[in-house]
């Protein structure tokens, strides 16, 4: 317990110096249910290395960037430039002015937002960071899910191919017993070429096993953010000590499903689409702006930063554009129809959330029976080779017909391996469904 709890920590400590996402949101402590440190670590590697997470922090970078930028839009701004002016001016009675001169303007300009349409600009792309979060959210629990997936078919494959090199020895023992009865006469060819073409089979079987597995190392490795070379390296656990100890649900409260990210995208994005439609409608407005410019200059007499020198001035008024009436029109329509296109794609993100944390609920609980179904064939089997023991103990039965038996047995032991595999991998699916919330 512990040792379970320091775990947990350490991984919590770790993601909260590294992770944009708040990693409690995450629930990885689902992950250390399966009492397997092969996959908390591969879990945490992922985390901590893979490239599709950096790349989503990086675009959730860019969206917070732009809501400061926007922000910046709204405040006044204030700016200074140096200028040389060279003039040929006339010359008047009793006023001079200097042919050579130095200016320093000061321009300060702001548009008031009376209409508050930079405001709601700035809350569109608000909500554009906020479904970017979401995203990114979504693509920490898919990379999740499919570490955990990949592990655990890692640790299918290496049961089944441990079985399968029992069959295929096994196989290989009748072919040497097949090999001297035709030899002396017992048996024909057409048997024999039977029993070959059993063992070849199980040679296949057992190189696309091995094929399988290599490849599923090789996934592995690029989730944790490593090279391909490096699977010779990477240790995993064993499949009949891998189990869930702690509970799945069998049913998900309509708020949890409701709160998935891809769910939470679509409503930000769908707030954005209204706010963006509120912008066109104001765009048929004037807009209000305040100029001031107070300037030093050297050219009238009088010391360069005295009020004699300087030149001050203030405008404000209303432009309204002229002959663009069509494209506010188009604009607004264009931005009517997007919010429409997005509302249609919250409701079916709405019935696709729904669906998928049913339909994992459902294999699951199909899973369970087929597992059950599954594991009384092995205990019938297993009853039935113990009887076969026996029966070979008193040579009633020859050794070639003892292997058959074992073969079918070790056939009912991958079968259940299987089926215990299908129920795990499922949990990581209803997990990613949930948005992590199990």
């Amino acid at each position: 317990m512990i040792k379970k709890f320091l775990l947990v920590f350490s991984l919590l400590f770790m993601a909260q110096s590294c992770f944009a996402v708040d990693v409690q949101e995450l629930n990885i402590d689902f992950f250390t249910r399966f009492n397997d440190e092969y996959l908390n670590c591969y879990i945490q590697e992922a985390l901590n290395n893979n490239h599709e997470l950096k790349k989503a922090g990086h675009v959730v970078e860019q969206y917070r960037q732009q809501t400061k930028y926007s922000l910046g839009r709204e405040l006044p701004s204030l700016s200074v430039s140096a200028n040389y002016l060279g003039v040929k001016v006339p010359e008047l009675d009793n006023f001079q002015l200097k042919d050579n001169a130095f200016i320093l303007p000061f321009i300060a300009s702001y548009e008031a937002d009376f209409l508050l349409k930079n405001r709601d600009k700035t809350k569109a792309i608000k909500k554009s960071y906020e479904a970017s979060k979401f995203n990114e959210k979504a693509v920490y629990l898919a990379l999740l899910s499919d570490v955990a997936t990949v592990y655990t078919n890692i640790l299918q494959y290496d049961d089944l191919i441990e079985k399968q090199s029992k069959i295929l020895q096994n196989q290989e023992e009748i072919l040497n017993k097949s090999n001297k009865k035709f030899e002396r006469g017992v048996i024909n060819s057409t048997e024999l070429n039977n029993a070959k073409k059993i063992v070849e089979t199980s040679r296949s079987t057992l190189e696309n096993l091995q094929k399988e597995r290599e490849t599923a190392m090789m996934q592995l490795a690029v989730l944790t953010g490593k090279t391909s070379s490096n699977i010779a390296d990477m240790k995993v656990g064993d499949l009949d000590n891998f189990e869930y100890s702690g509970k799945i649900p069998d049913e998900i409260s309509s708020d949890i499903i409701f709160s998935r990210p891809d769910v939470k995208m679509a409503e930000a994005n769908l707030e954005k689409a209204k706010i963006d439609v509120r912008v066109a409608k104001k765009e048929f407005f004037p807009r209000f702006n305040i100029v001031g410019i107070w300037a030093f200059n050297t050219i009238a007499p009088g010391t360069f930063f005295s009020w004699e020198s300087s030149l001050a001035a203030i405008l404000a008024g209303a432009t309204q554009d002229i002959f663009k009436g069509g494209m506010k029109v188009a604009t607004l329509k264009i931005q009517k129809a997007k919010y429409e296109e997005l509302f249609e794609d919250y409701n079916q993100t709405n019935l696709e959330a729904v669906k998928e944390v049913n339909t994992a609920l459902c294999i699951i609980k199909h899973d369970r029976k087929v597992e059950d179904n599954t594991k009384a064939e092995l205990n019938y089997e297993t009853q039935n080779f113990q009887n076969t023991e026996k029966k070979l103990s008193r040579g009633v039965i020859s050794e070639p017909e003892y292997l058959l038996e074992e073969n079918k047995l070790i056939n009912s032991q991958t079968n259940y391996a299987q089926a215990k595999t299908q129920r795990i991998v499922n949990y990581f699916t209803l997990y990613k469904a949930v948005g992590g919330q199990l």
